[in-house]
């Protein structure tokens, strides 16, 4: 199983980041996101509110469990063995981190999980790599530029990144051109705005072309 996600991240490139959604509206997101050609989402928990996990926990259990066989939900900003622990036994298939700490990828990697925790140099991409993960999170990739994304990727091309933080339809093309294997794209696609409204065939129509532009 963790190999499939695997094999469906690198083809699929793209993971749709649901962040401060309500749990209740998580449904229609993924169904938005769904009929836009996404394949994979993470549902992200709130760090600063840790009454809100359950509920978190509970929306990845009911878009897992919905879209069984069709979408492969993730868990995002998961910072301690707790928080994996917690994910797991919601369903979710992937384990998304902000930084890097060995104990949160070991217990990942021990629950049969695919690990990915956030970096930003190389001694901290190296770590998380050499320590289990499968791919690491360049995070936040739009605040580096393309020039520090070439430099980090010359030395230590055979580590797995996947660009997150500000990737939009404008500079998808380019991180993918640059080595990255896929994108973690947050609220340039699941706009809270149009949740808010019930605009979810805005999400479909950016998730559409996102698709296509991994794709070309």
């Amino acid at each position: 199983m963790r190999e499939n996600v695997i094999e469906t991240i690198k083809k699929e490139k793209l993971i749709a980041i649901v962040r401060g959604i309500a749990p209740e509206k998580c449904l229609k997101v993924a169904g938005a996101l769904y009929a836009g050609g996404f394949r994979l989402v993470e549902i992200t928990f709130d760090q600063k509110n840790p009454d809100s996990w359950a509920t978190t926990a509970a929306a990845i259990k009911a878009v897992s469990e919905a879209y069984s066989g069709t979408m492969e939900v993730g868990a995002g900003t998961v910072t301690s063995v707790k928080l994996v622990e917690l994910a797991a036994s919601a369903g979710a298939k992937y384990i998304i981190s902000p930084d890097t700490n060995i104990d949160v990828i070991k217990r990942t990697r021990e629950l049969g999980l695919v690990s990915m925790p956030g970096a930003l140099t190389p001694t901290e991409i190296l770590t998380a790599y050499n320590n289990g993960a499968d791919f690491v999170k360049l995070f936040p990739i739009a605040n580096l530029g393309s020039a520090y994304v070439k430099a980090v990727r010359a030395p230590i091309s055979h580590v797995p990144m996947m660009a997150v933080g500000g990737v939009n339809e404008t500079n998808l093309r380019e991180y993918l051109d640059l080595g990255m294997c896929g994108a973690g794209i947050g609220g340039n696609l699941v706009n809270k705005k149009w949740v808010e409204n019930g605009e979810f065939e805005k999400i479909t129509e950016v998730a559409r072309t996102m698709v296509s532009i991994a794709k070309g």
